[in-house]
């Protein structure tokens, strides 16, 4: 079944430190009042991104405690109540925050003051039923004899994921001036591999929301994921052939061409070539070709693996193993990997194997 793995809790993600810096101006002041609070206890704020790091602390003193500091933008912390070993997140900036609660039920903890903390529990409340949702279908979908048959469940997983996308559109066209929503989109890309929607999303945020922390680590996730996404155009490159002629793949501007990578001591990519053999004989008379880019690093392997699986359409190799420039170029990491690239150089399938390259060509050419 085409799931994917269960959805990360909120805070198994790992994000770059950027330095998040004094900044300038007025600082936040967080005072609270807390239930089961030991006088005395340590209460403190720390940076999720940098759990080491201490923004602020002071005593608690009959339950309540204040807590002062300066943060250079709105992001997330956690609140830690040393003497109950207990935390809880906080998405704030530079606001008057009041907080109030028992530290026997962290969960529910009261926060008034923060637009950005607001923001954040609007996101775990509209968004946290459908994960726990996913990943019961997820856990389904693992075990064996649940009486629900896989594509049932794969219908049903696609319906929850495709009402997250509509959410996730109302909440970033709502919040486009949040640093939440950066997060947010961080959070939700675990369930989609659209990395074109994803950069439209960023790009509709406002400029000082793009340029925060959550911000620049999104936009290197965009950067990234764009190399050979679907949707986006295909890296150029040129490449020696057999005959040591340079062959650009620009040359075969105008036609379907699949850009397939492959060695000859790759055991999955021998197996595959037969039928990548058969996918060339039946679309070759129709505008489609294939290059083939092979991680050999000698020479004579190589020849006589394309003499042996008869592969007759171009092949192009630096010889340089997984070091070959254009693997490099497409982020190549495992093979057999391919690229289908329309005759406008951009790029609208990967890793289409078995029949499933076959039946992309007949939606894109015909099959008669």
């Amino acid at each position: 079944m085409a799931l994917r793995t269960a959805f990360l809790p909120l805070f198994a993600l790992s994000f770059p430190l950027f330095g998040l810096g004094q900044g300038t101006g007025e600082g936040f002041v967080i005072s609270g009042h807390m239930a089961g609070l030991t006088d005395h206890s340590k209460v403190f704020l720390t940076d999720v991104n940098n759990p080491s790091d201490t923004l602020a602390q002071t005593r608690a003193a009959g339950g309540e405690f204040v807590l002062k500091g300066h943060l250079s933008e709105p992001n997330m912390y956690e609140l830690n109540f040393n003497s109950a070993q207990k935390k809880a997140p906080l998405f704030i900036g530079n606001d008057k925050i009041q907080v109030s609660g028992s530290v026997a039920d962290i969960k529910s903890l009261a926060v008034k003051g923060s637009p950005s903390n607001d923001d954040f529990v609007e996101f775990q409340r509209v968004f946290n039923p459908y994960f726990a949702h996913l990943n019961t279908l997820l856990k389904m979908a693992n075990s064996a004899g649940n009486g629900v048959r896989a594509d049932s469940l794969e219908r049903m997983y696609k319906l929850v994921v495709d009402t997250v996308q509509m959410n996730l559109d109302r909440f970033i066209a709502d919040k486009k001036a949040s640093y939440v929503s950066p997060f947010v989109l961080i959070v939700l890309s675990q369930l989609s591999d659209d990395v074109v929607r994803l950069e439209k999303r960023f790009a509709s945020l406002s400029p000082e929301v793009q340029h925060g922390f959550y911000g620049k680590y999104l936009q290197n996730q965009i950067t990234e994921g764009k190399i050979g996404a679907i949707g986006t155009d295909a890296i150029e490159f040129t490449q020696t052939d057999t005959a040591g002629n340079a062959v650009a793949l620009s040359s075969f501007k105008g036609k379907y061409v699949l850009v397939d990578f492959w060695a000859s001591w790759c055991g999955p990519c021998r197996m595959e070539n037969p039928n990548v053999v058969s996918t060339f004989s039946k679309f070759r008379n129709k505008n489609f070709t294939i290059l083939g880019v092979s991680l050999d690093r000698t020479r004579d392997p190589w020849i006589k693996a394309i003499k042996d699986d008869g592969l007759t359409w171009t092949q192009v190799s630096d010889l340089k193993f997984w070091d070959n420039d254009v693997a490099v170029k497409y982020h190549v990491r495992s093979i057999p990997t391919n690229f289908l690239i329309d005759p406008n150089g951009k790029i609208v399938g990967r890793n289409l194997r078995g029949a499933e390259l076959q039946n992309k060509l007949c939606e894109l050419l015909g099959c008669n």
